[in-house]
């Protein structure tokens, strides 16, 4: 009986794996091809708005939907609280390539600084351009533009270590946020991602099945107000990832010692 329970837990975990990335990909090409059509049809603020909010609801409901299988556990009602807030530098840690979608789920205005091959991807990059998101090829372009819209009332949603996270606790930090901070005389709202999973992580294929089920939470940090110099502001920053994120390495591996303490007694 345990094994035929087995088998067949193992046949739902692949279903739902697979069936949700076909999912996402139909849905992501659909929207993609549609906002190619409308972004010349509707005047810029309008797209970046219709733009922002489809792609949100979209990756809302599509984390809902992966949350009632049972197998993928998502807790970012933290993000919640900044919906009503204006003009903040949302600065991350990026432990998977999903990061930006889980938080742009729940926030309605926000740009996102991304690679240009994204934007420039058949799935993603219709809907990337609608919305108005920020290229990071041109540095000068991609701090002008964000400034813009900072000083627009939109939030800006930047990894600071500049790809996915492959040294732990976090990668050495880029500077840009600091500029920008520096520029805009915007605050630096830090959000920690917290996973179980190295689902997505740097080097790991989309079409490869994680174990599961997995967990990933969301938490707001440290707010950092306007910064006089921008140097100083990436130290700090730096330092507090460091420290907020070693905390949550060492509990998994206190965790397995402990496990395999009582597995040896």
């Amino acid at each position: 009986m345990k094994s035929c329970m087995r088998i067949l837990l193992t046949a739902y975990e692949y279903a739902v794996f697979y069936l949700a990335i076909l999912l996402l990909a139909v849905i992501c090409l659909t929207w993609s091809l549609t906002a190619i059509i409308l972004q010349p049809v509707l005047p810029r603020a309008a797209g970046r708005w219709f733009g922002r909010v489809v792609i949100g609801k979209i990756f809302e409901v599509f984390f809902t939907g992966l949350g009632l299988t049972g197998l993928f556990r998502f807790d970012l009602g933290a993000l919640d609280v900044l919906r009503s807030e204006k003009a903040l530098i949302i600065a991350s840690n990026h432990p998977a390539l999903w990061d930006a979608v889980m938080m742009v789920s729940r926030l309605p205005d926000v740009a996102c600084i991304m690679k240009s091959e994204i934007v420039g991807n058949i799935f993603l990059g219709g809907g990337a351009r609608l919305a108005r998101y920020i290229r990071n090829d041109s540095l000068r372009q991609m701090i002008t533009m964000a400034i813009g819209e900072l000083k627009g009332g939109s939030h800006i949603l930047l990894f600071p270590e500049g790809t996915r996270t492959v040294r732990q606790p976090i990668n050495p930090l880029t500077g840009s946020i600091g500029v920008i901070a520096c520029r805009a005389n915007a605050p630096v709202q830090t959000v920690l991602v917290e996973t179980d999973s190295p689902f997505l992580g740097k080097g790991w294929s989309l079409l490869k099945k994680p174990p599961l089920p997995l967990t990933y939470r969301v938490r707001l940090g440290r707010r950092f107000d306007p910064p006089a110099n921008s140097a100083a502001l990436m130290a700090e920053l730096e330092q507090y990832f460091v420290s907020e994120l070693s905390t949550q390495v060492a509990a998994p591996a206190a965790s397995a010692v402990a496990g395999s303490a009582a597995l040896a007694d």
